[in-house]
């Protein structure tokens, strides 16, 4: 007997949607038969990927994880055009990767801004609909280095193992009002994310390790975890998927 889709009609907004994991999972939604509205920076990028999916249910709006006006625009935008929303993704994220001792205060907010506020600002903007629905289910992208340190890595870290807490902090305070919470923590994928790593010589290792070598994971085996967790009935929560390349060692 094969298993009942739950992700059928859901409403779906995935932010950070543009490229690597949140485009897979876009596209991955869409077949599965969801509502997806589609955000990112990049509007170009945007309306190629809704266009690709046309024979689907998909529409975008460009918004910033970091401006928390876009992210309520955008979950306007989705309530305007079905009068509720099923699940909200908070995949938006960066890693430009340097020691501490490099000091570059710049690159720690801009961490600061996209990986952390911007998932409060998805949680502020979606949460009182959720709470009137008694229903709804909110994901976002973490990491590994959610749970462990690296060197060069410890603002990037940080900001991931905050996700964790608020995430976590999320479920106990909103599991009574039927609201799941889910964060998808995957090793190396071999996504754009190394571009926004400064350092030239970790983002060639990290280049190397993803496209050359094959370590990474691909998007789309990241977006099927996505689909998993979102694809139970309304009394189980999937709360973390943690995907890892088999060869990685961290």
């Amino acid at each position: 007997m094969p298993n009942k889709n739950y992700i059928e009609s859901k409403v779906v907004i995935i932010m950070g949607a543009s490229s690597g994991i949140g485009e897979a999972t876009a596209r991955r939604l869409a077949k599965d038969g969801a509502k997806v509205i589609i955000s990112a920076r990049r509007e170009d990028r945007l309306e190629k990927l809704a266009d690709s999916l046309s024979a689907y249910n998909v529409k975008y709006q460009v918004g910033d994880v970091r401006v928390f006006e876009d992210v309520q625009a955008v979950i306007n935008t989705a309530m305007t055009e079905y009068g509720r929303i099923d699940v909200l993704y908070n995949n938006a994220g960066i890693m430009p990767l340097n020691p501490l001792s490099k000091l570059r205060l710049d690159e720690w907010q801009a961490m600061l801004d996209t990986n952390i506020m911007g998932v409060l600002n998805g949680i502020a903007a979606v949460l009182p609909i959720m709470e009137k629905q008694g229903s709804g289910q909110i994901l976002a992208t973490d990491s590994v280095a959610g749970h462990v340190v690296e060197q060069t890595s410890a603002v990037y870290a940080g900001t991931k193992f905050a996700v964790r807490a608020i995430m976590e902090g999320l479920r106990k305070e909103e599991k009574d009002m039927g609201i799941r919470s889910t964060i998808i923590s995957p090793g190396l994928v071999d996504t754009e994310l190394y571009t926004t790593v400064d350092d030239e010589d970790t983002q060639a290792y990290l280049k190397q390790k993803a496209k050359i070598d094959g370590l990474g994971l691909n998007p789309e085996t990241v977006a099927n975890a996505v689909a998993y967790a979102i694809n139970q009935p309304e009394g189980a929560t999937v709360t973390e998927v943690f995907i890892r390349p088999t060869r990685q060692e961290g």
